[in-house]
């Protein structure tokens, strides 16, 4: 009885499945072991780019995912005995293992999220390049040493772990995001749970099966588990889940102030890496070729289905027509299509849900008073029935309602400004506040948009786009984009608890505020 159900003929893809053996487990929960099936319902994993059923997964019942959550606090025991340089070298064998992978998972993300081939395997190159990042982490979770007030007395500040921890990841991003939170937190000393997105199980399943081979192998304890199923049910059991120490969730505003509300009726922990509406400033005094070069492709990139794509463009007036026409050239030229075909950057949007959006946003648009200059209809790619669309180019108006919100879709708004000043007004009058950039020779302009008076984002560039980010960096934004952090830096603290330790050696007790106390 197969979790995974085929069903394509596509010699390639039958291939690719058997390589990561997709058709050898028996349910799409794992807790130190494959769970045997016992809900009739599956979850059906559709591949954006030709709109066909690549495999069905059976979702984690109640029952199941008790044990998911049990079984993490076991493992959490033992785990956690473990010097954290010890867990830093089973971190080097996971790496080792994604990288013999990489092509194969690049190749699955490509099939089931719809990416192209390069943006597929860079998702793996992420998990490997965070499992690298953490083997260094690991000798250097560092705590401090503070003067005491009293004589002969020391104060410290030390990190410990905080137990298991709950993962909830979205579409755009199956896999790095995930190993984001989870291989930081293995070596600070946590356990933790995944739940994937329903719309991309499949790379969750892949990984899981790869990496409970290595800790297998290595005799230590199965300290990833996954649970699959829907956000409503399972994100809300988890998120109300008082064993859960810590939840990190990625995805839309509206779905993570729900997560936020459950995660703080119980006083617990959370990390919110919501929506982005992210504005890229480009000066009279910028290369203006390599300003068009990241906006573009920040806005372009994934076909506009990445929480730090570029939404909207704010152009100096004093370059605004060359810089526009440069740019509905580069919209109306750009090649859309499947994915896995060598020169397309824009593949298709992840479901017909989507592409609704995509259409009824520009339609509003419109309605509010901007002004289509490129793309905004579906595109058809010959042979395949997927979810294809002309990415959007608009001029408007700041204060149109649309461009305050984000739509998960390639459309990019375009205004002007006046001077710098006004440019960063316009840049800070949306509700999001995830990623940032502007593109200038000058030093003060750059200096005053990284600035207190500048950008309100957590994500500031200059001279580069809004899109990506660099592992070794906190990863988050401000506002409604929930104030999280993740990923590099000390980002790693969200992992553990902080205790403040005082330790007397002397031979009295100097009570606090000077009281005396006699016995």
């Amino acid at each position: 009885m197969a979790m995974i159900i085929m069903a394509s003929s596509d010699k390639k893809k039958q291939e690719l499945f058997d390589h990561l053996s997709l058709g050898e487990i028996n349910s799409g929960t794992f807790y130190g072991k494959w769970a045997k099936p016992s809900a009739s319902k599956q979850i059906a994993s559709y591949s954006p780019i030709d709109g066909l059923l690549l495999a069905s997964v059976t979702p984690t019942s109640r029952a199941d995912y008790d044990h998911a959550v049990s079984f993490s606090e076991k493992a959490y025991l033992e785990w956690v005995e473990l010097p954290p340089p010890k867990r830093g070298s089973i971190m080097l064998k996971i790496g080792q293992a994604l990288r013999e992978a990489k092509d194969d998972l690049g190749m699955l993300v490509t099939l089931e999220a719809g990416k192209t081939i390069t943006e597929g395997r860079g998702e793996i190159q992420e998990m490997i390049d965070i499992a690298d990042f953490s083997i260094g982490l690991s000798r250097q979770l560092e705590g401090s040493v503070f003067a005491s007030e009293r004589p002969w007395h020391r104060m410290m500040e030390q990190y410990v772990p905080v137990g298991p921890i709950g993962i909830i990841s979205s579409f755009n991003f199956p896999s790095s995001v995930w190993s984001w939170n989870a291989f930081i937190a293995a070596v600070c000393g946590d356990t933790s749970i995944w739940k994937p997105s329903s719309k991309t199980p499949l790379a969750a399943i892949a990984i899981t099966k790869i990496l409970s081979k290595v800790l297998e192998t290595e005799g230590v304890p199965q300290i990833f588990s996954l649970v699959t199923g829907s956000g409503e049910e399972i994100g809300s059991r988890m998120a109300s889940d008082r064993r859960i120490k810590l939840v990190s969730f990625t995805g839309s505003v509206n779905s993570g102030k729900k997560v936020s509300q459950l995660v703080s009726d119980r006083l617990g922990k959370s990390i919110l890496e919501l929506g982005g509406n992210n504005a890229a400033v480009v000066s009279e005094h910028a290369d203006i070729d390599i300003a068009l070069k990241g906006v573009a492709f920040g806005a372009l990139a994934t076909a506009g289905q990445r929480c730090t794509s570029t939404r909207r463009v704010i152009v100096s007036n004093k370059i605004y027509s060359e810089f526009l026409q440069r740019l509905v050239r580069i919209y109306k030229e750009v090649s859309v299509g499947d994915p896995r075909s060598t020169g397309v950057l824009v593949g298709p949007l992840i479901d017909e849900s989507a592409t609704a959006k995509f259409e009824s946003a520009i339609s509003e648009a419109m309605r509010q008073g901007g002004k289509l200059l490129a793309g905004g209809t579906r595109a058809k790619i010959q042979g395949l029935k997927g979810h294809y669309v002309k990415p959007a180019l608009i001029e408007a108006k700041p204060d149109m309602e649309i461009c305050k919100t984000e739509t998960f879709a390639p459309i990019l708004y375009v205004f002007k400004y006046r001077d710098l000043e006004e440019a960063v007004r316009i840049h800070n009058s949306v509700p999001q506040g995830l990623s940032s950039s502007i593109f200038t020779r000058d030093l003060l302009e750059s200096e005053y948009f990284i600035s207190h008076r500048g950008s309100d984002c957590g994500i500031v560039n200059v001279n580069t786009g809004t899109a990506g980010a660099e592992i070794g960096g906190a990863f988050g934004g401000e506002k409604d984009t929930g104030g999280g952090r993740e990923s590099g830096s000390d980002a790693w603290k969200n992992y553990m608890k902080r205790q403040t330790i005082t330790i007397n050696y002397g031979k009295e007790l100097p009570l606090a505020q000077g009281v005396e106390f006699k016995i």
